[in-house]
């Protein structure tokens, strides 16, 4: 089965590889827009369908694996800082708090679609100034949403994390190797039902 990540993510094509030797990369060119009544918590979800669905038109064939991540504290989704100024308050309000990173992921496969989140609380250690703008001066902070990466500088300023930390990082792969499994195993028998990541010799 082909493979499509509807992602521009560096982050994820990499995490998707432990599932796939070989897959495609599609940027879908929607504009992302929520209905205002739905919850910031069901946002990501709703983005990762729109753009799976979008590159899925003339891939039908082909499993389209769609995701967004938010970073949410306060009721309110820090989306990825546009200026220094703004990575400045989305690192001063993280500072020595708790918040929620949620991945949604969209499925489509032959017409059909199913969607999960994935939610991972993380806890920043307090921050001095000093600290917040060494790291808003980094490139680091910019292509990320809440302006942080856990994977890199930012791993420094983390108290603790509960749940997956590859969520956080944008991409809960070991969910969605059971997603992908389940998914296919009841919408086309026919074909392979996990993941096809071939064993290498060393």
């Amino acid at each position: 089965m082909e493979v499509i990540l509807a992602s521009a993510s560096p982050r994820r094509k990499k995490l998707l590889s432990m599932l796939y030797d070989e897959f495609r990369v599609k940027v879908s060119d929607i504009r992302e827009l929520v209905p205002r009544d739905l919850s910031v918590e069901k946002c990501p979800e709703y983005l990762a369908r729109l753009k799976a669905e979008n590159i899925s038109k003339g891939y039908e064939k082909f499993l389209v694996i769609g995701c967004d991540t938010s970073v949410i504290i306060d009721g309110k989704i820090l989306n990825k800082p546009r200026s220094t100024s703004d990575a400045r308050t989305m690192m001063q309000l993280l500072s020595g708090r708790c918040h929620q990173v949620i991945t949604g992921c969209c499925l489509y496969y032959m017409g059909k679609y199913h969607t999960f989140s994935e939610i991972t609380e993380v806890e920043f250690y307090p921050l001095t100034e000093q600290e917040i703008e060494q790291y808003i001066n980094t490139t680091e902070p910019y292509d990320k949403a809440g302006g942080y990466g856990i994977q890199n500088r930012a791993a420094l300023f983390i108290k603790g994390i509960k749940g997956d930390y590859y969520n956080v990082v944008g991409l809960p792969v070991s969910r969605l190797k059971r997603e992908i499994e389940d998914f296919l195993a009841r919408n086309d028998s026919s074909e392979p039902t996990a993941p096809e990541k071939k064993n290498k010799k060393r």
